[in-house]
């Protein structure tokens, strides 16, 4: 069974962005934040854009590899 971390760097590891809700749909990850600091504590340099919805006014934050950042698909 995979780790959560390593279910979200394989996912990153693919080009793609991750955010809280697409971690929690896709993989029933519910504690990205967390997750995402410790990859970065493991060395993964990993880029964070944050993202909002104008008009409900909503925040959330978009994680990346950077070396992944010319091929994402973000």
């Amino acid at each position: 069974m995979q780790s959560q971390n390593d279910i979200i760097l394989a996912h990153m590891q693919k080009g793609m962005a991750i955010n809280p809700m697409l971690a929690l749909n896709a993989y029933g990850i519910m504690r990205l934040a967390s997750r995402i600091c410790e990859l970065k504590k493991k060395g993964h340099k990993i880029g964070v854009e944050p993202r909002e919805n104008l008009d409900t006014g909503a925040r959330w934050a978009e994680y990346f590899l950077v070396n992944e950042l010319a091929n994402s698909n973000r």
